[in-house]
């Protein structure tokens, strides 16, 4: 009976009648029709308002599903109050593993409809770019898959020369930079960051590299950061004959970083013939973080959530990397891919928790609240995609 029970902490109690995990089911759940009903009314044109009606009934919804999860309870004989059931007979716990594997379930969902926006957004953003569309002359746009090959590149992580703390995080900040704002140019075919990174303090021979990377160019080049003085080097080589297409020398002061890492990428972009317009210079411009603290916490945030996935306390370094993706959303509110690492937290702990798998140095509230921040960090990495 319920006087020979050893009495529950109220967090323990909201645990046993599963309220955390329907509220995290009902978070995920209602995110994925969210994004359902968002296509079905754009798709007809219905007014903006009705969607708008339709998160705040989720919002509404929320604590009248917690406070029914609290008060009833699922029996054998169907729902009854919880306070007029037997503990002896309470199947909370089967209850529980069924929450969790609606959890998982609408986890791979929400995955699946946010890599699903994200690319048909990327290959409505290539269509848009299309010679035809905005009366480009056609010897900007290469139209055939050799051409376009030809206009490959790899950009490798540049080299730091100096030794201060963050220097290195500096310099493979830069390399990411000019990455993203050349990748904005559907001209070119840039390797993907993961990709030219492997490479990093590898001493191997260009053409080996490139061969590897199945691209025609590599850009290399160096870093040195002095108090704030900065010196950049940088080249684009042609991987077939060794040949540099074109180099320089930058001398500068750290305030000015941006300015030398947009004009790295627009001279790249002429070397290949690729025409700038006002348009790709907009969108060489909007391109990456375009603030060195954030693209240095970033590179520091990056190298923790790598280091985690390999560590026994994975979710303890991943929580340690979501302090700087805090900062770089400080700094940056609208950078998606920040949204989306720090996500992958709340996944874990909620995976986690489904499995039976220990949790790590975490507290009890990132775990209450896992559901919501998944939802959250994905629709910020949806909306705020480029």
């Amino acid at each position: 009976m319920r006087e020979n029970q050893q009495p529950m902490t109220f967090f323990q109690e909201l645990q046993r009648r599963n309220v955390f995990r329907v509220g995290v089911a009902y978070v995920l759940a209602a995110w994925v029709l969210l994004q359902g009903a968002d296509f079905v009314l754009d798709l007809i044109g219905a007014p903006g308002w009705i969607l708008q009606v339709f998160v705040l009934a989720a919002a509404v919804g929320l604590p009248i599903v917690l406070v029914f999860s609290w008060v009833f309870e699922m029996t054998p004989e169907g729902l009854k109050r919880e306070s007029q059931v037997d503990r002896s007979r309470s199947i909370t716990a089967h209850t529980g593993r069924k929450l969790d594997r609606v959890i998982i379930l609408s986890l791979a969902l929400a995955v699946a409809v946010l890599l699903t926006d994200r690319l048909v957004n990327h290959s409505g953003d290539h269509e848009a770019a299309a010679p035809a569309a905005a009366g480009e002359p056609a010897s900007t746009m290469p139209s055939t898959a050799a051409e376009r090959n030809v206009k490959s590149l790899a950009v490798l992580p540049f080299v730091a020369l100096s030794s201060g703390p963050d220097d290195e995080y500096f310099a493979d900040g830069l390399t990411e930079e000019i990455l993203n704002s050349l990748a904005q140019l559907p001209e070119l075919l840039v390797t993907a960051r993961t990709s030219a990174f492997h490479f990093k303090g590898q001493d191997l021979p260009v053409q080996d590299i490139a061969s590897k990377l199945g691209v025609a160019h590599v850009v290399e080049g160096s870093v040195r950061r002095a108090g704030e003085r900065l010196r950049v080097t940088a080249q684009l080589v042609r991987a077939a004959d060794g040949f540099h297409l074109w180099s320089e020398n930058y001398d500068s002061e750290e305030k000015d970083t941006i300015t030398v890492q947009e004009d790295i990428a627009a001279k790249i972009a002429l070397a290949l013939d690729v025409v700038l317009d006002e348009d790709k210079r907009a969108a060489l411009s909007r391109a990456g973080l375009r603030d060195v603290q954030a693209f240095i916490d970033l590179q520091k945030g990056g190298e923790l959530y790598e280091r985690a996935h390999g560590d026994v306390d994975r979710n303890g370094v991943l929580r340690q990397a979501n302090r700087y993706f805090d900062r770089v959303i400080k700094r940056v509110p609208d950078y998606p891919r920040a949204y989306e690492l720090r996500s992958d937290l709340y996944i874990h702990l909620l995976l986690d928790d489904a499995t039976g798998q220990p949790l790590g140095d975490v507290d009890t509230e990132a775990l209450a609240t896992a559901g919501e921040q998944i939802a959250a960090n994905l629709q910020a990495a949806a909306d705020y995609a480029r």
